[in-house]
């Protein structure tokens, strides 16, 4: 069953929970809070993935580690100009 891609796409068989983890994290970063937690899960996924050959989600997990890094540097940028912003006392 988790060798057919059609299952697999439907159900999360024999998927890493990272993978699972960082999609819907990777979904949620578009709030910036929890980018650094979709950024960290994609990290373990493909680490996860890469040592056990009958795991899957690579997909997931490049998507978590892309939308985690772009969020994580939106949050950076917003946290960065807002100690700017409070410094300068405007």
């Amino acid at each position: 069953m988790g060798d057919d891609a059609g299952v697999r796409m439907l159900l999360s068989v024999g998927r890493s929970g990272w993978a699972i983890a960082a999609g819907y994290l990777a979904f949620l970063s578009v709030l910036c809070v929890p980018a650094p937690f979709a950024l960290i899960a994609g990290i373990l996924a493909v680490r996860e993935i890469n040592r056990d050959p009958t795991a899957h989600g690579m997909g997931r997990a490049i998507f978590g580690i892309i939308m985690g890094g772009i969020g994580t540097a939106i949050l950076v940028l917003m946290l960065v100009l807002m100690g700017i912003g409070a410094m300068s006392g405007g």
